[in-house]
């Protein structure tokens, strides 16, 4: 798997690793169960932190799609798809069109729920 970050943008380098995981996710290019390298090793390569590339590893874990267990790195999660990856990247997308309009974070929790509350119709 291939990481490309970019320095010079205003998205923060952890975000851009995770980017990078939920495209290759999303496109089928890793799947369920294939290690990550660790976040030395990554780190290294991608001239950052190491705690950068932690950051990045731990947004993914908190949305379901990596595993991170001490001795054996980041894993693949059996939840992760690419369906689940895709959305989770347009999920990302759609929070930073609103703020990017001034939305609150209210705001946008109703829209959201407005748009449930349509499709349950």
């Amino acid at each position: 798997m291939l990481f490309r970050i970019d320095p010079a943008s205003s998205v923060p380098l952890g975000d851009q690793i995770a980017g990078c995981v939920r495209a290759a996710i999303a496109d089928g290019a890793i799947r369920a169960g294939e290690r990550l390298p660790s976040a030395r090793e990554l780190a290294r390569s991608l001239g950052v932190n190491m705690h950068t590339v932690l950051r990045g590893y731990q947004q993914l874990r908190e949305e379901g799609l990596l595993e991170l267990r001490r001795g054996r790195g980041a894993v693949v999660t059996g939840g992760a798809s690419p369906r689940r990856a895709r959305l989770t990247a347009q999920a990302r997308e759609f929070v930073a069109e609103a703020r990017a309009l001034g939305m609150s974070d209210g705001e946008v929790l109703d829209l959201v729920r407005n748009s449930l509350a349509v499709g349950a119709s």
